[in-house]
């Protein structure tokens, strides 16, 4: 079984490159990864990252890159093309892209790390958003509930060849079930026992989704905002392990 704490990726919701530098250093070795998203990438982009991942002097930080695609395949294929020089761990797409979307990045993913001997980053597809429940579903036009549209898209994921998806905790045994135990799931909508919600509403605290089955569990807040964040991070190990 992993270490507990390589179960944890932190995400780091900041436009600030110092601030996310000085958080990665914090957590080095206390957890998996970092996750760098919209927030970040768009005030600082991919120089922003290489500053906090690829320190001068220092071991690079495994890192999610959580851009969440979601275009046309081309357009998509050629965004991926474009990051994965950065070397994620991680990087996804939403499934309600379609398949030939997915397919598309996906092998624009590998062929990119090939061309660079690197790894290819886990590409890795999100379902529904754990902000959203069956009513906002509904307002959406889709009337199936949140784990039917769900198991939709993540086997439609693994019929596409990649390598896992992002979902609710709630969704982890049907996924499962349906995927089998090689497929990732990363696993948002964390919150430790007593925390705030904040804008999830889909939510599990960490034992729990790890006792489910997911691959990693996604925490921002919770650590990001504690007067000690590595203190934050190592109790969540603690408490997985």
């Amino acid at each position: 079984m992993p270490d507990a704490s390589s179960r944890v990726l932190v995400a780091l919701d900041t436009p600030d490159v110092d601030k996310a530098r000085s958080l990665a250093g914090q957590l080095r070795g206390r957890i998996g990864a970092i996750k760098l998203g919209l927030e970040f990438f768009n005030a600082a982009g991919p120089q922003g990252v290489r500053a906090v991942t690829a320190p001068d002097g220092g071991a690079p930080v495994p890192f999610f890159l959580d851009l969440k695609f979601h275009d046309i395949p081309n357009t998509v294929a050629g965004a991926v093309r474009s990051v994965t020089p950065l070397a994620p761990m991680i990087l996804n797409v939403h499934a309600a892209g379609g398949a030939a979307m997915m397919t598309a990045a996906r092998q624009a993913a590998h062929q990119t790390a090939a061309s660079l001997g690197i790894t290819p980053p886990l590409v890795i597809a999100v379902t529904v958003l754990t902000s959203l429940d069956e009513s906002d579903l509904a307002a959406l036009g889709q009337d199936s509930d949140a784990q039917a549209q769900v198991l939709r898209l993540a086997r439609l994921t693994q019929e596409c060849g990649l390598d896992g998806v992002v979902c609710s905790p709630h969704e982890i045994a049907a996924i499962r079930n349906a995927c089998g135990p090689d497929f990732k799931l990363i696993v948002p909508g964390i919150r430790p026992a007593g925390a705030e919600l904040g804008d999830q509403k889909r939510v599990m605290t960490p034992r729990q989704a790890v006792g489910a089955g997911a691959d990693w569990i996604v925490i921002g807040r919770p650590v990001t905002g504690a007067a000690d964040p590595a203190a934050a991070a190592s109790a969540i190990a603690e408490e997985l392990s």
